[in-house]
């Protein structure tokens, strides 16, 4: 028995749901379920040991490097590869330990093309709002001085922090996503440059497609309760049935020795 049931209690509610969701995506696929994220940590190895090469500098800058500077069609086509092109002034082995274990934990839980799809999203949001900060300037809130426009992106940290934030809205572990929320400002506040600025900007556009699915989530809900209450007055009102035949008892209301338990 734990000595701290009550620590316990809250470790079960804070990651129960996502330890759940890693359990059920091993067993039904193994190690196939992580096929993207093998990909991911594959490429941005391989990324990595080329472009410290002399030769291989260069395409990879002109492939997957992203700038504010750049005409808005060509980061866009630069995109796709740019969120597996790793800063060079950073240790590629925590970039890969972060892919790792968030795409990993993404993949289980959401499936391989809604990881990758919040992935592109976040990654998106820090370059757009990059070009939107650079256009509004440093006097302004949230605005950028002209220098960061020559700048690369953020690479895959902007898809890795919004991957966690949205992975812990979906399985509820609130304290845990605000941890990562807290650690992004934090991170603007001690070191304020453009890969923390996009880092919010990453969160910012997973919070409010978070928030987009909770209010159509509701609407669905509310849709379905006034289907079945609407079914349900039909049924009083009339015999019990669309033929007017009388309605059928439940099993559960029978009387003996044979009567079964319900499972619920």
């Amino acid at each position: 028995m734990s000595r701290f049931p009550a620590l316990r209690r809250a470790a079960v509610r804070e990651w129960g749901p996502l330890v759940a969701a890693v359990r059920r995506g091993l067993a039904g696929r193994g190690v196939r379920a992580l096929a993207l994220t093998a990909v991911a940590v594959a490429l941005t190895a391989t990324v990595q040991l080329t472009q410290n090469q002399a030769w291989g500098y260069r395409p990879v800058q002109n492939l997957g490097a992203v700038r504010a500077e750049d005409p808005l069609w060509l980061a866009l086509l630069r995109t796709p590869l740019s969120l597996f092109v790793p800063a060079l002034d950073l240790p590629v082995w925590g970039a890969l330990a972060q892919i790792l274990l968030v795409f990993g934990l993404a993949e289980l839980c959401l499936g391989r093309w809604r990881t990758l799809a919040v992935a592109y999203l976040a990654t998106l949001a820090g370059t757009l709002y990059a070009r939107i900060g650079i256009a509004l300037g440093p006097e302004v809130f949230l605005g950028l001085p002209a220098s960061d426009a020559r700048v690369v992106d953020t690479g895959p940290s902007a898809a890795v922090v919004g991957l966690a934030v949205y992975v812990c809205h979906q399985r509820r572990a609130r304290f845990t996503g605000a941890l990562v929320i807290l650690a992004m400002v934090v991170e603007v506040l001690v070191k304020d440059n453009l890969a923390g600025r996009e880092h919010l900007a990453a969160v910012a556009a997973v919070l409010v497609v978070c928030r987009v699915r909770e209010w159509r989530g509701r609407r669905r809900g509310a849709r379905d309760l006034g289907a079945d209450g609407s079914g349900a007055l039909q049924d009083l009102g009339g015999s019990g049935t669309r033929s007017g035949a009388p309605p059928m008892r439940s099993w559960n209301f029978r009387r003996g020795p044979a009567q079964r338990t319900s499972w619920w």
